[in-house]
């Protein structure tokens, strides 16, 4: 039994190199890459059909110029995908419970959509910090606010994601403690609690996906408000 229930989330260290980079690298050997052959095994077929449905629906309300980022945003969704069902397995590490791993992610591609609006439409990118009809004294106060919002976008984006892994972890943790401590004391509450606990990894699972889908979904809407 580990001494804190947060032990799960430190990087593992073997001889004193951290397995962080390890762990981010790992996703990328898992899928099998695309053959020039006219038929493909089951698994690589699955594989393009599911990124082809998701990179479809995620840019069809993006203008043409957003389709530049269709690889970069599809990449970046299988990434966190496998990251996150990837740390769902026992004795694992999960990357993205990081906030300073997440925090990597979301800043450059946030600052990247913001950069693009203020180099193609600096009129429009700078129309968001000020609603349309605002009364003149509100003016300022609504300038200031809109600006701290836009800088919070990047902060919010790391942090929603390191929070609800990281509160899934925990909860699977201390229902798993509970459920072996009960088995001798207890068994049927124990094994009430493990079927909870069966529930709650399906749960997770669909948790560790449309946290990954929600995230780039919010990148695609920052992208969309500036192309």
């Amino acid at each position: 039994m580990t001494l804190s229930f947060f032990d799960q989330f430190m990087s593992p260290v073997f001889m004193g190199i951290p397995l962080a980079a390890i762990a981010i690298a790992l996703p990328w050997i898992l899928f099998p890459t695309p053959s020039l052959r006219w038929t493909s095994n089951r698994f690589l077929s699955l594989q393009n059909w599911f990124i082809n449905r998701f990179t479809q629906q995620l840019l069809l309300p993006i203008n043409l110029g957003g389709h530049k980022w269709a690889a970069l945003l599809t990449s970046l969704m299988i990434f966190l995908i496998t990251l996150n069902m990837l740390g769902l397995l026992p004795y694992t590490f999960t990357p993205t419970t990081q906030l300073s791993i997440n925090l990597g992610l979301a800043t450059p591609l946030w600052l990247a959509t913001v950069i693009i609006g203020m180099r193609n439409q600096p009129t429009h990118a700078l129309g968001h910090l000020l609603p349309e009809g605002t009364p003149g004294p509100l003016i300022p106060v609504l300038i200031i606010i809109e600006t701290i919002s836009l800088f919070i976008r990047p902060l919010a984006l790391g942090v929603r994601l390191t929070a609800n892994l990281t509160a899934g972890h925990l909860l699977i943790q201390l229902i798993a403690t509970a459920s072996f401590v009960l088995m001798s004391l207890m068994p049927a509450v124990a094994l009430t609690i493990t079927v909870v606990l069966f529930l709650l990894t399906l749960l997770e699972i669909a948790v560790a996906m449309i946290q990954a889908y929600v995230f780039v979904l919010l990148l695609t809407l920052y992208l969309q408000e500036n192309v």
